[in-house]
């Protein structure tokens, strides 16, 4: 059987997604609070950077994949208004339990739906933004999850991918000893759970870097794709067209 990585492990095909939400569903209940906690609050401002670039407008349709907690669907929901349509999905129905909570008790609970990012439940050409954000790097076949997203896409429309990538070289140093020291640390102690954290760390290194992923979606067919370095490489945001 073909194997993959599960942080610095290699497992099989299909251990890989089984393993994946494990994690999540022990970091469900304390995942917005990690959030804040790890990046310090800047996890909001790279998420906001993400919704002003989609440009999402009124009347438009969103698909938000591995929305997890729901923070960005709450977002675009602003956005698109009345007229627009935006889809929360998530593989993790912990997460996507979470998310639903959310959008309830904010009062924009719309259609939601647990699916694969790698065989999406929607039709061709259906969405003007397609958005993945702290997903890609665990799914299994990256190449296939991106065809499908450009697959939903309208022609026109665009695919936004906000991901850890790689860090500015000076800074690696640092950022390695928060990574492998400092972030276990806290997530043992603010969610009891040491291990997801490491693992985080873990994938972040084998998640392709800026170019290494600005070549994936191109060869997805996407076209025109840029991406933007945001805290000195610690996260990039990748947009795409389909044309």
């Amino acid at each position: 059987m073909a194997e993959t990585h599960f942080g610095f492990e290699n497992v099989p095909e299909g251990e890989k997604a089984g393993r994946v939400k494990g994690v999540f569903s022990s970091v469900a209940d304390k995942y917005d609070l990690m959030n804040d906690v790890m990046s310090a609050g800047l996890h909001r401002f790279w998420k906001l950077f993400a919704l002003q670039i989609a440009g999402a407008r009124s009347g438009e349709r969103v698909l938000d994949i591995a929305g997890g907690t729901g923070d960005l669907a709450s977002a675009f929901r602003k956005k698109v208004g009345a007229t627009g349509e935006v889809w929360l999905t998530d593989i993790n129905n912990a997460m996507l339990s979470r998310g639903r909570d959310r959008l309830l008790d904010e009062g924009k609970l719309g259609p939601l739906a647990q699916c694969d990012a790698e065989k999406l439940p929607f039709p061709d050409n259906y969405f003007d933004v397609v958005t993945v954000a702290f997903g890609l790097r665990n799914m299994t076949h990256k190449e296939q999850a991106l065809t499908e997203m450009r697959r939903v896409l309208r022609p026109g429309g665009r695919l936004l991918v906000l991901e850890f990538s790689k860090v500015w070289e000076p800074l690696a140093p640092a950022y390695d000893f928060y990574s492998f020291k400092v972030l276990p640390w806290l997530g043992q102690k603010i969610a009891n759970d040491s291990d997801s954290y490491r693992y985080l760390a873990e994938s972040i290194r084998m998640h392709p870097n800026q170019e290494t992923l600005k070549g994936m979606m191109e060869q997805s067919g996407l076209g025109r794709v840029d991406y933007f370095n945001l805290t000195a490489g610690v996260v990039a945001l990748h947009r795409g067209y389909k044309i």
